[in-house]
């Protein structure tokens, strides 16, 4: 370890309760001033649980044991502070309780659930920014100076009178990465910070890292993308199965063996968000543009149709000031039609309402004007339950439709009623089909967020919908998690499904997709 670290950590072992295998071991690294450290692996390699022990998260027995050491030295705490030497754990009831609070004053964390992040207690956007200065007793005045001075690092200036449960994904993520970068603390440990992201979104996050870095901000990122941040670092750490398999600088690791049987997707320049996620060609044959779809007579009825949607959300009433916030139209009068057996790809900046377009597909969300037509039917004052069995929807955050006790009863979970005796024979092939086979009876929340998010897709697929939308569903995943994303996505599209899918990464978009639209300013465009 060197001895201008920030940040020194031992991990010999963790193991969360309940659990026989050790999700980290022999795992060791070291913070700089001015450093960032990229930690690379795929799903399930323990990137997370790192996360949350630098973090003082996982510390005291709470969620796990703990064997191995914290180090926030003198110069990490303070030029009045006395370095009382390592926090040794040792797996026992007798281990050193972490003060939350003081220890996050030094090192910021943002989990790959950026929203969990969030006071919830602001009104607003700036409210929400300033939430830690406030708790630090910051004079008012400078706190305005460095709400503004943060909100305009993370490109979030023009919404800082938004209500943050108004924003989107991509919009909350950034908004989660400036509330912990305010507070300048000595080290910033960032769990996937580019997912969801597009290009502007991603930059400034980028240019908020190397503001970081100049202050001398140690930065530690956690990622399944070798993307433009990650290369941006002058140490990574590969991860896979729990522990360090390869240490060194980027120009060493990349490409190398331990890299690739990682899992680790390595990102071309120039991709969307955190860079193109396509580890290699599509796994199935993709239609040229001059034949995407047959013409004239023979062209198929579309399975899904908008007509003139238009949809702007009510105004939402800020409990502290009383005062009204009308956002703006999100949808203007758009037409879509999608055939059976297509695969469209809807992209477009954060905010523009990609999401709130797909959950008009299935009615959660009813147009202010027009129609939305599923298999030629119009869905007005159809129940939204009812429009369920045709329409099957990958929200963005699967944890938004993860509810049972174990990843079999979740996909069963009202398959009955559509597949009768069949039921579990269809919820086994859906699971085995996301690469959860092996997992039945794992709880939901027991699986790392990509594995929650092929869960998720497999409730999806084994009711075998007419219609599936899927919302960011590339975000998180590795490289082996794509391959089984591609491969649902092929088949469903194989036995007549049409297939929305959201992204912000255009390449991927490009390689996946019949046809590519943009959303922006309330309209569609193919590109």
């Amino acid at each position: 370890m060197t001895a201008a670290a920030l940040l020194e950590a031992r991990i010999e072992a963790f193991t969360y309760h309940g659990e026989d295998g050790a999700v980290l071991h022999d795992v060791a690294m070291a913070a700089a001033p001015g450093t960032l450290t990229a930690v690379l692996g795929g799903s399930g390699s323990g990137k997370s649980t790192l996360g949350r022990l630098l973090a003082g998260w996982l510390s005291g027995g709470n969620s796990g044991r703990f064997k191995g050491s914290l180090h926030l030295p003198a110069t990490a705490r303070g030029a009045a502070a006395v370095d009382s030497g390592p926090l040794y754990f040792h797996g026992s009831a007798d281990d050193p309780r972490i003060n939350a609070a003081l220890w996050s004053e030094q090192v910021g964390f943002v989990p790959q659930d950026a929203a969990a992040l969030l006071s919830t207690v602001g009104s607003t956007v700036a409210e929400e920014l300033a939430f830690g200065l406030e708790n630090r007793g910051m004079d008012r005045q400078l706190m305005r100076a460095e709400v503004a001075h943060a909100a305009d690092a993370a490109g979030l200036t023009a919404l800082l009178e938004r209500d943050p449960a108004t924003l989107s994904g991509g919009e909350l993520r950034r908004l989660a990465v400036a509330c912990s970068a305010i507070t300048r603390p000595g080290v910033l440990v960032l769990d996937e910070p580019c997912g969801s992201l597009d290009n502007a979104g991603a930059a400034s996050v980028r240019a908020l890292v190397r503001g970081l870095l100049d202050s001398g901000t140690a930065v530690v990122v956690l990622s399944q993308t070798a993307d433009e941040l990650a290369l941006s670092a002058g140490h990574w750490l590969v991860l896979d199965g729990g522990t360090v398999t390869a240490c060194g600088t980027p120009g060493e690791l990349a490409g190398g063996p331990a890299l690739l049987r990682s899992g680790v997707v390595i990102a071309a320049p120039g991709g969307i968000g955190s860079g193109p996620r396509l580890p290699a060609a599509a796994p199935f044959p993709l239609p040229s543009s001059a034949s995407r779809r047959p013409a004239g007579a023979n062209a198929p009825a579309a399975l899904l149709e908008l007509e003139g949607v238009s949809f702007g959300y009510p105004a939402r009433r800020r409990a502290r000031r009383g005062t009204q916030e009308t956002l703006p139209g999100v949808l203007g009068g758009l037409s879509l039609a999608v055939t059976a057996g297509e695969i469209v790809a809807v992209t477009g900046p954060n905010g523009a309402g990609k999401s709130t377009l797909l959950r008009h597909f299935n009615g959660l969300l009813r147009p202010d004007l027009g129609s939305v037509r599923i298999q030629g039917k119009d869905i007005a004052g159809i129940p939204t339950g009812r429009v369920a069995d045709l329409v099957g929807l990958l929200f963005q955050h699967p944890r938004d439709q993860l509810f049972e006790q174990t990843a079999l009863r979740e996909v069963l979970f009202g398959l009955d009623r559509k597949f009768g005796v069949a039921a579990e024979t269809k919820a086994r092939a859906a699971l085995a089909a996301v690469g959860l086979g092996d997992q039945l009876h794992i709880h939901p929340y027991e699986l790392p967020a990509s594995r929650q998010r092929l869960l998720a897709l497999a409730t999806v697929l084994a009711r075998e919908p007419g219609l599936i939308a899927l919302d960011e569903p590339t975000v998180g995943l590795d490289r082996h998690g794509l391959e089984r994303l591609d491969e649902a996505v092929c088949a469903a599209a194989k036995r007549g499904a049409a297939v929305v899918m959201v992204t912000h990464e255009l390449d991927y978009a490009r390689a996946t997709a019949h046809r590519v639209l943009e959303l922006r300013n309330g309209t569609l465009r193919e590109l």
